[in-house]
Formats: C-alpha cells, sequence, structure tokens
C-alpha cells in the first residue's frame, strides 16, 4: 500500500449517524493514540508518519514490541505476539520494510524454537499480567497461531531474511498436517496461505483447510442460529467465527470457503454488531477492564475495512 502524501486534503465528513462517524465518535473518546492514529489514516486520509511515530513508542531495544501492544499480554517484555501486530500495523501502512523489518527479523530469530517457529508466548512474560488464556510456560513449542501471520506479513512484503525459510517451512508443514483445528488457528493458516510464495500449493492447502472448517462447523453459517455451531474448546461461552472473519477480504483463498449468499449474512451480521456507542464489540473472554478497553477500538477498526474490503457501505 503505498504511503499517502502529506498534502492529502481532508476526508469530507461522515454522514451523521452513519457507521463510520458512530465509530469515529467512540475511537476519540476510547482509543489508545495508536488507534487513532490509525483510524485517522484509514478513514480520514492521515499520514503514514503519524501511525509509525505512535508505533515506534511500543518499540524495545531488543527489536520486538512490548507494553502491552497486544492488549492481553501486559508489561513492557517483548513478545511474539506483540511483534506481529506490529507488522500488521506496518504492513496496513505501507511501511513493512527497510531497517525497522531488518530489526524485527533479528528479534524473531532470537526468540525463535530450534525449529525456525514462534512460541505464543515467551518466557520473559512471567512476573507481568496477561490473559489466563494465554499461559506462560518455561519450554514453549513453536505455534502456527504465532508464526504464521508473521510469515505471511512478510512474504507479502516480500521481505527476504534467514529466519523466514525455516519459519516457512514449519508453517507448510504445520498447515498440511492439521486434522482438528480451532478459529484462531485457522485464521493464523489463512494468514501464512494467502501470502505463501508457491501458490499452487496454498490454494491445495486452502482447499482442504475449506473443508476442515465446513466439516468441523468452525465457522457459523447461519448468524440467526449461532447455537448450531460448536464453541472451540477453551473459548468463551458465545466465541464463534464467522465467514468474515476467515475472508477478511474478497481476494484472500478463505473466500471460496463461502458462498455469495453465506458470506453476505455474515457481513450484515458483523454491521448489525456495531453498539450503541460506536465501537464493536470484541467476543472473547474480556478478564481485565483496561484490555477490554484497548481491545474495541482495535476491533472496531477492523469491522471498518473488513465491511469496507467487501464493498459494504460505512459512512453513508
Amino acid at each position: 500500500m503505498a504511503e499517502k502524501p502529506l498534502s492529502s486534503p481532508p476526508a469530507p465528513p461522515a454522514a451523521p449517524g452513519s457507521p463510520l462517524a458512530r465509530a469515529e465518535r467512540f475511537v476519540w473518546l476510547t482509543a489508545r493514540v495508536l488507534e487513532q492514529r490509525r483510524f485517522a489514516y484509514h478513514f480520514l486520509r492521515g499520514g503514514a508518519d503519524a501511525v509509525e511515530t505512535a508505533l515506534s513508542a511500543y518499540l524495545d531495544e531488543d527489536g520486538g514490541y512490548g507494553h502491552a501492544l497486544e492488549p492481553d499480554l501486559r508489561g513492557p517484555v517483548s513478545q511474539p505476539l506483540h511483534t506481529a501486530h506490529a507488522l500488521r500495523v506496518l504492513d496496513s501502512i505501507g511501511r513493512c520494510g527497510g531497517l525497522r523489518v531488518e530489526r524485527i527479523c533479528r528479534y524473531l530469530t532470537a526468540v525463535s524454537t530450534h525449529e525456525g517457529a514462534l512460541p505464543a508466548i515467551h518466557p520473559s512474560q512471567r512476573g507481568y499480567p496477561s490473559a489466563p488464556f494465554v499461559p506462560v510456560v518455561d519450554d514453549p513449542p513453536g505455534e502456527l497461531l504465532s508464526t504464521g501471520p508473521v510469515v505471511g506479513v512478510l512474504h507479502r512484503n516480500q521481505v527476504w531474511h534467514a529466519w523466514l525459510f525455516r519459519a516457512t517451512e514449519f508453517c507448510w508443514t504445520a498447515v498440511e498436517s492439521l486434522e482438528k483445528s480451532h478459529p484462531y488457528e485457522v485464521q493464523a493458516a489463512v494468514a501464512f496461505l494467502d501470502s505463501a510464495p508457491d501458490r499452487p500449493r496454498a490454494r491445495a492447502a486452502a482447499d482442504r483447510l475449506g473443508r476442515l472448517v465446513r466439516e468441523q462447523r468452525l465457522a457459523v453459517l447461519d448468524p440467526d442460529h449461532p447455537e448450531d455451531f460448536p464453541v472451540a474448546d477453551g473459548y468463551a461461552p458465545g466465541e464463534h467465527h464467522y465467514p468474515h472473519d476467515y475472508a477478511r477480504v474478497p481476494d484472500s483463498l478463505a473466500r471460496d470457503w463461502f458462498t455469495d449468499e453465506e458470506l453476505s449474512r455474515s457481513l450484515d451480521f458483523l454491521a448489525a454488531e456495531q453498539a450503541e456507542d460506536g465501537g464493536w464489540p470484541i467476543r472473547w473472554r474480556a478478564w481485565a477492564p483496561g484490555s477490554a478497553l484497548e481491545w474495541r477500538p482495535i476491533v472496531t477498526i477492523e469491522a471498518l475495512r473488513t465491511l469496507r474490503a467487501h464493498g459494504r457501505p460505512v459512512d453513508g
């Protein structure tokens, strides 16, 4: 994505009462500076420099990111999940390259397992608050959940680094051996497959993964009856996932998993989820007031981006 010129005129105001106008008020009332800057970039013609400056506050000396950038992990230490979040932000503003990403790759190399994969939580988190559903262990295994999205972002931005070779092979092995999964792991697999360099192999893996999603009913295909679809083990009550959670953009390989009608109902549901205060809710377990408050603007920005990517009007 190309950087917006500094001289871009202000965006015209969204129609009063529109989803975008209501979300804008919610963001100004509740969001961290980073999410305020991101909202301005995506919807108000704000600049990329402001986003990157806000993101730099979370950067640690080791090249990773910490300081609760991913709100469910508190404390100052760098973590793979924080760093994956930072890469997604940089990717979204067209800044995922150069020395900043070289520094990130050095951090990823340092915290990887012997097979080149990223643990979900590095043991350095011990002693700082974190959500109970992300336990800290002394010798964590590498996981597709944390590795797939990072590898996908780096490939999409044509980053080449020695760490990527082993990490990519780990992702292929993990994705192609999945027999039973859960929604967040599937999302990580899609993030990898959507940008994996071997496109025929990615399409074949995605076709198989889509059949698994439907067979194991990992996507709610009828939003009027979510109770007909199981909630994964360890998830909060009602923590369902929908077609739009997998196919966030129309050219995602996950788009072919769903019919036009199924995706349309899913997007209708997403649009209707906007709360009275203008923000979107989180569906997972809220374990601390601060983390829930910080997550909602992030979720709100992503909901608007998903709706807009699929051609749904958000500003009128």
